[in-house]
């Protein structure tokens, strides 16, 4: 609870945590929108492919003329300015960075940037949650031997879970159930970029006039960035993903305790200690009016007559046998939560949330019957969409991560509704995350 006297200490000192990022997309922009009105924090340089997209990123939230205008990341130092540049490494590598922000939104650049960040001994903070559910578990163990911390993002869903979840373990109450909310029916699995828009009441010029990327926002509305969410905080919190994915039940936030508890108790949870998502609308499309659409849950367990008289006097949310609670957070701030983490790296050397085990896979799944010869997509493609599964079962089918399934062409036919697997669409040996990502199974799997 000691943060911002912590921030304003090193504002007093002189000494701000000067943070490189990686990326100024939407989330990584959210955040540096607040890192400027942050004492104790400097955003020293930032790494993007297209210089004059980060300015205009810049200008778009509100950055005055001339505080990202720094030459060099010495001069940026020296006047409290940000550099800018497109050479990520060299950003990465310089002694005086404290943390690295990756918000590229690329597996494969993600897992590059986080592992040098780590070899140069500075902190990352990981926006980029494809990449982390690729191989986060061996980024986290080599962060660790190195002596610096790796951690997920606040405000960002997994990471609040993660929050919720400790808050709730170090009070004593076993967790049932945690995860979030999300817009979801059944059909929206086969979503692809062209028919998005229609899903979201949106025309494709309204999309297009509003520069969004409808790859991205179908990976959203597929279930894909759902399962990526749940796989990262089971491999933070220890709560296991279903054996055949998410059931997306449809729950209000009355009715969390009661749905979101064992099936031998009336719920449909398979076993206590789940990861799930809750839909905000009936199977019938209808609007379920206390939604959890932009928030976050977590179920448990009073488990003596005492606790559950306690749950009573209080107001808590239960079931209608007073066994089971529910705690929630109606919505995230996304980046604008991120220096959070930013500071509970540097200055208290902690992680907010960070996965310690390889539990959760991601695992591409065929939105039609595609035939051999036909070239993978990636997240939000037309061609698979990412559920969530055990690591045991992903690693035992020898199943491909959704993280991989971009430019992989297709070596036989594979039925829609099917998992692919690797020999379906057999990897390239020679990408980074490919060997990164064999890497994280030998030594977390």
């Amino acid at each position: 609870m000691n943060l911002h006297r912590l921030l304003l200490a090193r504002a007093e000192a002189g000494r701000p945590i000067r943070i490189a990022q990686i990326g100024a997309g939407k989330f990584g922009s959210m955040f540096l929108h607040q890192a400027r009105r942050t004492a104790g924090m400097h955003v020293a340089g930032i790494a993007d492919l297209s210089i004059p997209r980060a300015r205009a990123a810049l200008a778009r939230i509100h950055w005055p003329d001339g505080s990202y205008d720094a030459a060099t990341l010495d001069d940026a130092i020296a006047t409290g300015a940000t550099h800018l540049t497109e050479d990520a490494m060299a950003l990465i590598a310089d002694p005086r960075i404290d943390v690295v922000v990756e918000c590229t939104g690329h597996p494969e650049a993600g897992l590059r940037h986080a592992r040098a960040a780590i070899a140069q001994g500075k902190h990352v903070v990981m926006v980029n949650v494809e990449a982390d559910v690729l191989a986060g578990p061996l980024l986290a163990r080599e962060a660790a031997a190195a002596g610096v911390v790796y951690s997920m993002a606040y405000g960002d869903q997994p990471a609040l879970v993660c929050e919720m979840v400790d808050t709730l373990r170090a009070g004593g109450f076993t967790v049932i159930a945690a995860g979030k909310g999300t817009k979801y029916l059944p059909d929206f699995h086969a979503s692809t970029p062209e028919t998005v828009w229609g899903h979201y009441g949106l025309t494709e010029q309204q999309a297009r006039e509003g520069g969004m990327n409808p790859q991205m926002f179908n990976s959203f509305l597929d279930g894909t960035k759902s399962g990526i969410e749940m796989a990262a905080i089971a491999n933070a919190t220890g709560l296991a993903p279903p054996e055949d994915g998410l059931a997306f039940p449809p729950a209000g936030t009355s009715e969390l305790p009661a749905i979101l508890r064992p099936h031998n108790e009336g719920g449909i949870l398979p076993r206590k200690g789940m990861v799930e998502v809750v839909s905000s609308v009936r199977r019938d499309g209808s609007d379920i009016p206390d939604n959890l659409r932009w928030g976050v849950f977590a179920v448990f367990e009073g488990e003596t007559d005492y606790a559950r008289r306690c749950f009573t006097e209080y107001g808590v949310a239960t079931d209608p046998s007073g066994r089971y609670a529910a705690l929630w957070r109606p919505y995230h701030f996304i980046g604008l939560e991120l220096g959070v983490s930013v500071a509970s790296a540097v200055l208290r050397r902690e992680p907010t949330g960070c996965g310690d085990a390889w539990r959760g896979d991601v695992v591409a799944v065929a939105k039609r019957t595609l035939r051999a010869g036909e070239t993978l997509d990636g997240e939000g493609g037309a061609c698979a969409w990412g559920k969530c599964i055990p690591a045991a079962r992903s690693r035992a089918m020898d199943a491909l991560p959704i993280g991989l399934a971009h430019g992989i062409r297709l070596v036989r036919d594979v039925p829609a509704g099917s998992i692919i697997t690797a020999a379906d669409a057999p990897p390239d040996a020679g990408r980074d995350a490919v060997r990164i990502r064999a890497e994280m199974i030998a030594a977390c799997g």
